[in-house]
């Protein structure tokens, strides 16, 4: 009995990730992965796979000039995996195998992946099929307008990062060279787009647009479709115009970041992937504190459920403000969309961005000792705390972007790093079920009592 509740479905993804990020960090450390003249350390290692499977983007080293080929190959196929989810591909090789899913991965799937009563087959088969095919489309742009750069296994490794929302690149400035390439900013800023929305929103837009010949045989968005493209749309707009006018406003950035067009190209691509993924096309150390205070905001809101994206996700974000709107107003219920929200999706909204909140606080807490040399007893003058703070969000949000502090980390740092990225990927509130389902439950209640709050 204990068994079957320690491998239960809830616990299943948790022990997934670990697998995949373990055999990662092990082919990621053998030399055949580095190139010559370089080495990767174990803790790199480990570091560089829990980036790459819980699609964050961190990196401790320049990936272009440490890993040989063979390592990049095993990059990317490490961010593939984890973009996708561990437990489709678990499905997958199930489906082919046995010609059927146990209940465990066909219950995770389905959490995962928001199905409720579906086919299984014919939604991995539709999520595949859809997966590729935008990267496949991504990378024959990229390839297309820079043969140079984005060579055929370039482009492919930029399209998986950007669809699976990595950010990694294989330029040691990411895509800097970049910054005023109109093409190269749509395409990459679409595809993070295509991959922050999740899987069930994808399937409805191309049953919109096949007429229900594939994809969801739907006519119009559902309810919950429409909020997470809605909510997508209102964060990039906002972000977008409030980052434009506080870099437009400010004096001494015109080289750095652009001024006109360019600067509104910039603030509309690093708003659109700092919800989720990692590129960047300015230096983010040139940012104003202003602007990496609305980056670090949109990282903590992160993209839509079940996508390749981390942060609370933007129908929670939604459910917060319309919580906080309604205490404002007095009114008993949350409405989004002419619908009512039941006070369980409130709850669990709440719950999730106090864990989120309080995992940020006690992370920066601990990189504040760690980065300063406490634990050893030397006089390192560390970082500054937005570095750091700004580090621990994008970590949790699996978003990737940094202020050059990844490389600096000591190993406790990089530790504490490590167990943020995967707690982002996996998702909080999967963790606390996951640990929830390995207790015991009780079998009473104990008497309550109103105690005075506020």
């Amino acid at each position: 009995m204990q068994w079957n509740r320690f491998f239960s479905p809830l616990t299943w993804p948790v022990f997934s990730f670990l697998a995949v990020i373990a055999v990662g960090a092990a082919l990621l450390h053998m030399p055949a992965s580095w190139q010559e003249g370089h080495s990767l350390s174990l803790m790199d290692a480990a570091f560089l796979s829990t980036s790459a499977v819980c699609v964050t983007g961190l990196t401790p080293v320049d990936i272009s000039a440490v890993l040989s080929p063979f390592g990049e190959a095993v990059l990317l196929l490490l961010v593939q995996l984890g973009g996708l989810g561990i437990m489709t591909y678990t499905s997958i090789i199930f489906l082919l195998w046995r010609n059927h899913v146990p209940f465990t991965s066909r219950e995770a799937v389905s959490q995962a992946l928001l199905g409720d009563d579906f086919n299984l087959r014919s939604f991995l088969l539709q999520v595949l099929a859809l997966v590729f095919s935008i990267e496949a489309v991504t990378a024959l742009l990229l390839y297309w307008h820079d043969p140079v750069f984005f060579y055929p296994f370039s482009a492919v490794f930029h399209a998986v990062s950007a669809f699976c929302n990595a950010g990694f690149s294989l330029s040691a400035n990411s895509l800097m060279n970049f910054r005023d390439d109109v093409v190269v900013n749509s395409i990459i800023t679409a595809s993070v787009f295509l991959g922050s929305i999740g899987f069930g929103v994808l399937r409805e837009a191309l049953g919109i647009i096949s007429r229900g010949r594939i994809g969801l045989p739907v006519r119009q968005f559902s309810r919950f479709s429409r909020l997470v493209l809605k909510t997508s749309f209102f964060l990039i707009v906002v972000g977008a115009a409030v980052g434009f006018a506080i870099e437009f406003w400010r004096v001494g950035n015109e080289h750095a970041l652009g001024d006109g067009f360019d600067l509104a190209l910039t603030a509309l691509f690093q708003t659109a992937v700092a919800r989720t993924a990692g590129f960047n096309t300015v230096n983010m150390a040139s940012l104003s504190e202003a602007s990496l205070l609305v980056i670090m905001a949109l990282m903590f809101v992160g993209g839509g459920p079940g996508s390749c994206s981390g942060g609370i996700k933007v129908v929670t974000f939604r459910v917060l403000v319309g919580y906080i709107a309604t205490q404002f107003r007095g009114d008993r219920q949350i409405v989004l969309e002419g619908r009512g929200v039941p006070e369980e999706n409130v709850t669990r909204a709440l719950t999730l961005f106090f864990f989120y909140s309080m995992l940020v606080g006690i992370s920066t807490f601990l990189l504040s000792i760690t980065e300063y040399g406490i634990l050893h007893g030397t006089t390192t003058e560390g970082p500054s705390f937005l570095r750091i703070l700004f580090e621990e969000v994008s970590a949790l949000g699996t978003v990737g972007l940094s202020l050059n502090l990844t490389p600096e980390l000591s190993a406790e740092g990089k530790g504490i790093i490590i167990v943020n990225m995967f707690a982002g990927r996996v998702g909080l509130l999967s963790l606390l079920m996951a640990v929830q389902s390995l207790q015991p439950r009780k079998a009473y209640t104990v008497a309550e009592t109103q105690l005075p709050i506020g």
